[in-house]
């Protein structure tokens, strides 16, 4: 069944639903529920798959740290990823680095 809803005392009709369903068509207007169908319908329009996008600005890297050290990062709670990078931005300030 498409993994629809048989509900046999609901009032709609499935067997409606499931064609248009199997038929590619968006499900006609529910006069069951309708201010739930229209928000739903915007939902879907409005969500997109996958993770944000990000600002294109960084990389995603395998590294290793000592314990202790991710360890105290990630005792200050969320965002600790950013207070490391944070720290080692501000490590460089201090120290430039020389081109090889």
């Amino acid at each position: 069944m498409n993994g629809l809803p048989t509900n046999p005392t609901s009032q709609s009709d499935w067997e409606r639903v499931q064609r248009e369903y199997r038929s590619g068509n968006p499900p006609a207007f529910d006069e069951d529920s309708p201010d739930f169908s229209e928000l739903m319908r915007a939902d879907l329009n409005r969500r997109k798959c996958g993770r944000a996008p990000g600002s294109g600005k960084k990389a995603s890297q395998t590294i290793r740290f000592d314990v202790a050290i991710l360890e105290a990062f990630k005792a200050t709670g969320k965002g600790w990823q950013t207070r490391m990078n944070d720290a080692l931005r501000d490590w460089l300030k201090e120290h430039p680095m020389k081109p090889a």
